[in-house]
């Protein structure tokens, strides 16, 4: 090969790889933005309920839902004879999104729930017997919550940067557009091009590893 053909040829598959792992990195972070959103708020009025026992087997129970069954049921919602296909959201970043924000809310739920029924009913009682607002005692819940509700964050963030099933069935693996991590990885061993699928796979996993440290180093500060 050409020595200018070749430094093209690495320079474009540099600027592919960068791609693809900018584009994993904002669609596995909107997800969990999204699902921590919605999922602390509801781990935190659920601290408040005695009887919520049904409720935190279920979530546990949905933490391990299959991705691709979950994928299915979102292709079939999403299609053009689905439910939501007036909103034109498959083969989406958009739906990879959704998608993944909702596999991983069951996961923050019950991960942040676990410390938030420790922390939220004795903080929220002192802060409202001292004059604090709902507001303000809600405040003091997080900040002293903080780590464990930042370390199931995290968790959430890290099942989201190596989930496939979803990321291919309702993102399709469009070139430039949709394609992430996991789908490239395996689109990369389907085509015997082993050696990205490799380069890939290192950078994943230099990924989830970064956020199993940074769960340790959270969950060792929230320890006494």
């Amino acid at each position: 090969m050409h020595p200018a053909k070749g430094d093209a040829f690495l320079v474009q598959a540099f600027s592919e790889i960068l791609d693809i792992t900018l584009r994993s990195l904002y669609v596995s972070g909107f997800a969990t933005l999204l699902s921590a959103s919605w999922s602390i708020p509801t781990s935190y009025l659920l601290a408040f309920r005695r009887r919520v026992k049904v409720l935190e087997a279920l979530m546990e129970s949905l933490v391990g839902i299959p991705t691709v069954l979950l994928g299915l049921l979102l292709f079939l919602l999403l299609s053009s004879s689905g439910l939501l296909g007036f909103l034109k959201l498959l083969y989406t970043p958009q739906a990879i999104i959704i998608g993944q924000a909702i596999l991983i809310t069951p996961l923050i739920i019950s991960t942040s729930y676990r410390t938030l029924r420790i922390v939220a009913p004795p903080y929220s009682e002192l802060a409202l017997s001292l004059g604090a607002t709902r507001g303000q005692a809600m405040m003091l819940v997080l900040r002293e919550s903080a780590p464990g509700v930042a370390a199931s964050i995290i968790m959430g963030f890290s099942r989201t940067i190596g989930e496939l099933g979803i990321a291919m069935m309702i993102g399709g693996n469009i070139k430039g557009f949709t394609r992430v991590l996991t789908t490239a990885i395996a689109l990369g061993v389907a085509k015997g091009e082993f050696e990205s699928a490799i380069i890939l796979g290192i950078i994943l996993l230099a990924l989830t590893i970064s956020t199993a440290l940074s769960v340790k180093i959270l969950m060792e500060a929230k320890a006494p």
